[in-house]
């Protein structure tokens, strides 16, 4: 790799850097000086910078067709296993799309009916003794139906086993709490109103058994086994533009977040990973997140 110079918009254009390296513009003249310079990758070493001004400049990088790799402390929830290299000992996570997305989301499709066909062939004696200590412990359904926002905004049913309290209406608090908490960045835990919970539901949540009814909507096609999980409408409602595009693919039932963080990652590193996965995606990685599902369900890591 030859290094041909930097990129500041703090920085006068001329101004020797690093061994005779000098700054050659500010990051919006990346695009003239690619006409004339034969470069072909771009580091992103930027602290302290917003998230959305952040994906703009990989956006416009990325629209130069060139490959983008970025170390920043935004991207530090990123797992240390998943950095592709490191530059003198500094992690770098390669940013760029790299997989052909038609052919791969056919071998996703596929591979998502034989799954939760498998999985609900195999979960089936759960799922009948799950319905009948659900319906005879408290009242109200067994399923719980609710309405998430999907593939490009469209929304859907979305099922788990209900794990709460029936109450009339929406829970007004919990929708204040959440989107505190998705404001607020310094916040470490999701919101869950714990008071609701019944007591079979604390089981279930904390093993993620309460989602198992999800396998049905992957048959259904509105959500993968792999992705980002799907959101609610109030939620979409308050995202920022730059946190829609983790829905720029079918939601999953669990992805890079949950089998790293869980309810201990804030909102904004949720969506760092998401974004990660979208443009990491590959059955590969699907399977290795699938492999650590298992786990997380098992020994209970996180859940609330």
């Amino acid at each position: 790799m030859e290094i041909i110079g930097f990129l500041d918009d703090t920085v006068e254009k001329g101004c020797v850097v690093f061994n005779e390296l000098k700054v050659l513009g500010k990051t919006e003249d990346i695009g003239e000086l690619k006409k004339v310079m034969d470069f072909k990758q771009v580091a992103i070493c930027i602290d302290r910078i917003e998230y959305e001004e952040l994906l703009k400049i990989i956006d416009k990088c990325q629209r130069l067709g060139l490959e983008v790799k970025v170390t920043s402390d935004l991207f530090g929830i990123i797992p240390q296993k998943i950095f592709s290299e490191e530059y003198e000992d500094i992690p770098i996570i390669n940013v760029s799309p790299k997989f052909n997305y038609p052919i791969y989301f056919v071998i996703k499709k596929i591979l998502d009916y034989i799954g939760a066909s498998a999985g609900i062939l195999l979960l089936s004696p759960f799922f009948i003794i799950a319905a009948i200590i659900i319906k005879f412990t408290s009242k109200g359904p067994v399923i719980h139906k609710q309405v998430r926002i999907g593939k490009d905004g469209k929304p859907f049913d979305f099922y788990k086993f209900r794990s709460m309290y029936v109450i009339d209406g929406e829970d007004i608090s919990r929708v204040d709490e959440m989107l505190d908490f998705m404001k607020n960045k310094t916040t470490a835990e999701k919101i869950v109103n714990q008071k609701r919970i019944t007591p079979i539901g604390k089981l279930l949540r904390k093993f993620s058994l309460d989602e198992t009814p999800q396998l049905f909507n992957v048959i259904k096609g509105d959500m993968s086994l792999v992705g980002p999980r799907p959101c609610l409408p109030y939620e979409y409602e308050n995202y920022d533009e730059w946190q829609k595009r983790r829905l720029s693919v079918i939601p999953g039932c669990t992805g890079l977040w949950q089998v790293t963080g869980r309810s201990q990652v804030n909102f904004n590193d949720s969506i760092i990973m998401d974004l990660y996965y979208i443009n990491n995606i590959s059955p590969w990685l699907d399977l290795q997140l699938i492999i650590k599902t298992l786990p997380v369900m098992i020994f209970a890591r996180g859940g609330k």
